[in-house]
């Protein structure tokens, strides 16, 4: 998820401490005690059946650990997680990761693409409703084995060292890709599996993470993947920059409030969006960079923005044309006091403090999926699988977002890693996946990211695909279904 899913936890830049020339150094602080852990359980084993497409599809679940070692060889830190694997020759594998930084993979598991899921982030879930597991018609596993990785501070993963190292160690962006990018190797290693066909799937920063380690394990590790989808990925964080001056950002949201409204009105489909996506990249981008140049076109602009929008015209004008994210989401549903969701704005809840001038209450999906994920997941781990441990689960930890340093390599992207990656391997294929109604991680960033790639060879190993919904469209069942088809279809390719 962006918290970036940041699914919003926001992602801010690291404080820098400024002394002042005469200043005298600070004491020394004493060393921070290392935390002491009670042992996780060794690895543990289920056998499952579901039914899938009318047919008995039996697999083993495994949770498990894989430890962390520092450049010393020292254990620092207990990666955790989740196997799905069936018996058969020639499985592919796929490893799957979130984002945050701070979420657990659980959303993925547990929502898109594991055989078990749970109802969270639709309209009109509550985390008070029971978090039943059901059989997932949408899971990938008849094709491919899948296994769940939880970043260390996320799930049951944990450091085993103190918070100054962990956030050097885990909490900042590259020492974050190696280290993940080794447990996807010591566990091919660890299950005999290097000679499988391997994939990638990331979600949000888990979609940033997904380029980064592709060519992390290409380049250092000797592991080739065969293909990569990302989820709704946060892949270039500066393209929202300068918003005063470039048209980049507005670009980035309009057509997902467009899709949102044309998604209330029952008129939401590809061939309604493609229009849309044409006039945001040419007359409503040109009438931004013209500005008080060329007031006919600005008065254009906002009159159509207003057509497309739904809105308010006196609220579009006061904007610019120009729709802020936040601003959008009171304003659409102003009148029954209540606020949209930047990962869905079709996805509502109350506002609580309506009379703020700024908007006081977290998102309204963030902060209700943590319940049912939660306790879903715990159930499932500690009773069917039986990996039996008092640990705190950890769906989405605002202190690992909290604690996380980006840096300059956050803000560089990925999409450096993700071009050198297709041009290493002539066979890799990258499928790119958003909900139209995503402001998190809007589509429209995929899509001219894309559009900015040299052709290397087969221009369809690159797509962008949008399917109704947001951030978290897998939570509709007709979007996660035509998720999988798309991405079988990938995967029949090698």
């Amino acid at each position: 998820m962006c918290l970036a899913f940041a699914s919003t936890l926001i992602l801010l830049p690291a404080a820098r401490a400024q002394s002042a020339p005469d200043a005298k150094p600070a004491p020394a602080k004493p060393a921070e005690p290392k935390p002491e852990f009670a042992p996780l359980p060794a690895d543990a084993h289920v056998e499952q059946t579901m039914e899938l497409d009318g047919k008995p599809l039996h697999y083993t679940v495994t949770v498990g650990t894989l430890p962390v070692n520092d450049k010393e060889g020292k254990k620092v830190g207990e990666v955790v997680y989740t196997a799905y694997t069936v018996e058969g020759k020639d499985r592919p594998v796929t490893f799957a990761m979130n984002g945050g930084p701070g979420a657990s993979s659980v959303y993925l598991n547990l929502g898109a693409i594991g055989p078990k899921r749970v109802a969270f982030g639709g309209e009109g879930d509550s985390p008070s409703d029971p978090a039943t597991l059901k059989d997932n018609p949408g899971t990938w596993l008849d094709f491919t084995d899948l296994v769940f990785i939880d970043p260390i501070g996320t799930g049951y993963s944990r450091s085993l060292v103190s918070e100054a190292e962990t956030k050097k160690l885990f909490y900042t962006t590259v020492p974050d890709i190696q280290y993940l990018s080794r447990m996807v190797y010591d566990w091919l290693v660890k299950n005999g599996r290097l000679n499988s066909r391997k994939y990638f799937v990331g979600e949000s920063y888990g979609g940033f993470r997904g380029p980064r380690v592709t060519h992390y394990l290409q380049t250092q590790l000797g592991v080739a993947l065969n293909g990569v989808v990302l989820v709704s990925p946060y892949l270039n964080p500066t393209v929202e920059d300068n918003g005063d001056l470039s048209p980049l950002p507005w670009m980035m949201t309009l057509p997902s409030i467009v899709a949102a409204h044309m998604e209330r009105e029952h008129t939401l489909t590809a061939e309604a969006m493609a229009p849309v996506i044409a006039y945001t990249r040419s007359d409503y981008a040109a009438a931004l960079l013209k500005g008080r140049s060329d007031p006919a076109a600005t008065q254009q602009m906002i009159q159509h923005v207003t057509e497309l929008t739904g809105l308010d015209p006196v609220f579009v004008k006061r904007a610019g044309g120009r729709l802020e994210t936040q601003a959008y989401l009171r304003e659409v549903y102003r009148s029954e006091g209540k606020l949209g969701s930047r990962y869905d704005p079709n996805v509502t809840a109350w506002d609580p403090f309506p009379n703020d001038p700024d908007q006081r209450s977290n998102d309204p999906i963030l902060e209700s999926i943590v319940a049912p994920t939660t306790t879903a997941m715990v159930n499932f781990v500690t009773q069917t699988v039986g990996w039996k441990t008092d640990a705190r689960y950890e769906a989405l930890s605002m202190d690992v977002n909290r604690l996380w340093d980006g840096g300059d390599e956050l803000r560089k992207g990925s999409v450096e890693q993700l071009r050198e990656s297709v041009a290493n391997d002539p066979k890799m294929h990258v499928l790119i996946v958003h909900g139209w109604n995503d402001l998190s991680c809007p589509f429209m960033g995929s899509v001219l990211t894309v559009d900015q790639m040299p052709v290397m060879g087969d221009p369809t190993r690159v797509q962008v695909k949008e399917y109704p919904g947001g951030h978290m469209f897998y939570s509709r069942p007709s979007s996660q279904m035509a998720l999988r088809k798309d991405v079988r279809e990938m995967f029949q390719q090698h």
